[in-house]
């Protein structure tokens, strides 16, 4: 079995994005399968054609992106991506699209088709926090999500993926106001190795989005 799990570069003046520093320490094998780590770029519609490229070059069983949700206090499994982008601030090639869809032939959303809820357990069960979104938001998170769900539903069926947003690291929260969430890179990393460990011995529901460990 083989895992494509992504994650951005920096972006909105930050010098580093979690979310790719976290996925470069994933382990290279999981529960017996193959870890594959792209970053991708934080850039409306042109992270789907890295995504889609790599999915032809690799042909993975599972895609995994993941994302910077800066304030979040823990890894959050994403359960619906929506066909709209509506940027507050500009992405990494100055793009700032308001109220567009993303793909005009597209479902209005689309649900993950990773078992979320087993994959959230089992980082639970380890001893650290994570739950379950609604909200991707309506940037680039929210664009590859749906990119990547729309990609499945029209072309490779065969594939489970979905989205998974993570926290600041702290150096980030340094300038930012008194509070502000953040975990280390290395619990987010460990986090992600436990979802995706359920993820690959997990059969998913589409339905009802549950997980019957196998």
């Amino acid at each position: 079995m083989k895992v494509l799990v992504t994650g951005f570069d920096p972006f909105g003046g930050d010098s580093i994005n979690p979310a790719y520093e976290a996925v470069k320490m994933i382990p290279n094998e999981v529960a017996g399968a193959e870890i594959i780590k792209l970053e991708i770029p934080t850039v409306f519609k042109e992270s789907g054609e890295v995504v889609e490229a790599a999915i032809r070059e690799h042909n993975p069983d599972i895609v995994i992106c993941v994302g910077q949700a800066g304030g979040r206090s823990a890894i959050s499994f994403e359960r619906v991506a929506i066909n709209l982008a509506e940027a507050r601030i500009p992405d990494n090639k100055g793009n700032q699209p308001i109220g567009t869809k993303l793909e005009e032939d597209g479902e209005t959303a689309y649900f993950t088709t990773l078992p979320i809820k087993a994959m959230m357990k089992n980082v639970q069960k380890h001893g650290l926090p994570a739950y379950i979104s609604y909200t991707a938001g309506t940037f680039v998170c929210n664009d590859i999500m749906y990119r990547l769900l729309y990609m499945i539903d029209k072309e490779f069926s065969d594939v489970k993926g979905g989205f998974i947003h993570v926290p600041f690291e702290p150096t980030q929260v340094i300038d930012r106001p008194v509070g502000t969430a953040s975990m280390p890179i290395q619990t987010i990393a460990d986090s992600l190795s436990y979802a995706i460990e359920a993820a690959v011995t997990t059969e998913v529901d589409i339905e009802e989005n549950t997980g019957t460990t196998h």
